[in-house]
């Protein structure tokens, strides 16, 4: 494939200039492709968002670039019996304030993660279920009902924060300095939307302390902006670089990449649970029943779509074709499962059997500015499907807008399209993470569904990834999850998978960062040869 083509360039080059042992200025300055949408770590489940918190809030467990588990703010942990695991707090570190870290901090980190107003996306998924209590100042524990293998995972994406700075604010508190008290690597300074985000220094950090004593971030929507930004020397380094410009930055000697592929499925919501649909009308604008509702419908728009099209000419190579939520080698991929080959005239005879030979008119939803060449997808998608009879329509929109709407958007707080294009990175580093976020049937109280934006409800496959989640064994728990991917997208169509993404950063010479399955850009971890 051709990113691996790029990815052995990119790792040359790295060598090369690393050798050169340039030095550089103490501030850095890095143009993101992709703002948060809050600096309040709780907010939203959001990888810009998570990403960011990172520089700012620790984790009681930490993930290192494959997502293994490293000590964070717990140096250790271990399950005590089949319903608890207990956690030993790291003693000694400080808050940026100066004030100690206890298990008071933790306890109330797990009390409002999962309960942030207007949340478009919470973290109720991992905190859910689950009683955390105080044993002394440096050790907590964690009881389910049912045995959790899955804990330490969980626990690693909850960042946490400080009762006394955050104890009664609000995500506007946040985002003004006010609360936004950690104490991880960087101190936040401010943040002016659309503008810069200004970082410091950590001087008492409790890990290595970062090398850059200033971090000025850039939110630099358009990729050949960044592009343009970092070799007019305006920033030093940029992440989500355009597959259209890797393989001239590759030729730059003044410039070094990095390259992985990701975690991150791109893939499609259906409307599955409303029969008048908002966006779905017959082809005259007549309404009808909403057809998304059925699995023959929702198949054959999966065969209306070309991924190797998408991945050669959208994606310029520099993506993975997808047939399900994890690329290959991850926990919980099934063996089983291809790509959905393109169909068009099988797509066409399986919307008639359903009942719509004609097809039907669609709107197809999506951000213009969150994931890789996001609006280019939707249009492509929309042109194909036209050739198996669906009139679908792209309309896009900045990621602040559109995740409320297709989360919220819609009369009683339910999701407002009918056909998304939405991207999906598994925090744990497993299968469990995106089958009970974005098809398990929505369940807010149980923190089960929180991204299931069609609302997709099977009962076996609930059971599966219920099942899975309090299931000890490794091997049997791999093989329900393997089960439940094949129920809930092979046989049911609950999601439509299009491709992995393979995301590539650029810096100038010199500065290296080593890429990170969950696509986090992540300040400390950048460095210069000095």
């Amino acid at each position: 494939m051709k990113f691996k083509k790029m990815l052995q360039a990119t790792a040359i080059a790295a060598v090369a200039s690393f050798a050169m042992g340039t030095a550089f200025a103490a501030d850095l300055t890095v143009g993101l492709g992709s703002e948060p949408s809050s600096i309040d770590p709780h907010y939203h489940n959001l990888t810009p968002n998570n990403a960011m918190s990172a520089n700012i809030f620790n984790r009681l467990i930490e993930q290192d670039d494959k997502q293994n588990l490293l000590p964070g703010l717990a140096t250790e942990w271990k399950a005590i019996d089949d319903l608890t695991w207990e956690f030993k707090l790291r003693e000694g570190v400080k808050f940026h304030d100066g004030s100690p870290f206890t298990a008071d901090d933790v306890i109330f980190t797990w009390d409002r993660a999962p309960n942030v107003p207007n949340s478009p996306s919470s973290f109720a998924t991992f905190t859910k279920g689950k009683t955390m209590t105080k044993v002394d100042d440096y050790t907590i524990r964690i009881t389910t009902d049912k045995p959790y293998p899955l804990m330490p995972q969980d626990v690693s994406n909850v960042a946490i924060i400080s009762k006394k700075a955050a104890e009664n604010a609000t995500t506007a508190d946040f985002n003004s300095g006010k609360a936004a008290v950690g104490t991880g690597p960087f101190k936040f300074v401010k943040w002016t939307p659309g503008d810069v985000i200004e970082l410091v220094k950590n001087e008492d950090y409790w890990g290595n302390v970062p090398e850059w004593d200033k971090v000025t971030v850039k939110p630099i929507k358009s990729g050949p902006g960044r592009v343009a930004a970092l070799l007019a020397g305006d920033v030093d380094f940029i992440e989500n670089v355009p597959p259209t410009d890797i393989e001239r930055l590759t030729d730059n000697g003044d410039v070094q990449l990095s390259q992985g592929i990701s975690n991150r499925v791109i893939y499609l919501h259906m409307d599955q649970f409303r029969e008048d649909s908002p966006f779905v009308t017959a082809k005259d604008g007549s309404k009808i029943k909403n057809p998304l509702m059925d699995a023959r419908v929702r198949k054959a728009l999966s065969m209306a779509i070309s991924r190797d099209l998408i991945v050669e000419r959208v994606m310029e190579g520099v993506a993975v074709p997808a047939g399900q939520l994890l690329p290959e080698g991850f926990f919980g991929v099934s063996p089983n499962m291809a790509p959905e080959k393109y169909d068009p005239a099988g797509a066409k005879k399986l919307l008639a059997e359903a009942g719509y030979p004609d097809g039907f008119k669609i709107t197809l939803h999506g951000p213009n500015d969150r994931y890789i060449n996001d609006a280019k997808i939707a249009e492509a998608i929309a042109q194909m499907l036209s050739a198996a009879g669906i009139q679908a329509t792209p309309e896009t929109m900045p990621k602040s807008v559109y995740f409320k709407r297709a989360s919220r958007g819609a009369e009683g707080g339910l999701p407002e399209f009918s056909f998304v294009l939405v991207g999906w990175g598994s925090g744990t580093g497993e299968a469990s993470s995106p089958l009970r976020s974005l098809l398990h049937t929505y369940n807010k109280e149980k923190g089960f569904g929180s991204s299931n934006r069609g609302r997709f409800s099977d009962a076996e496959f609930d059971k599966l990834v219920e099942d899975a989640l309090t299931t000890v064994d490794n091997a049997k728990r791999e093989e329900m999850l393997i089960k439940a991917t094949e129920r809930g997208i092979g046989e049911m169509q609950g999601i439509i998978p299009l491709h992995y993404q393979v995301n590539t950063w650029a810096a100038r010479k010199g500065i290296a960062y080593t890429p990170r399955t969950d696509e986090r850009t992540q300040l400390e971890y950048i460095h210069s040869s000095k």
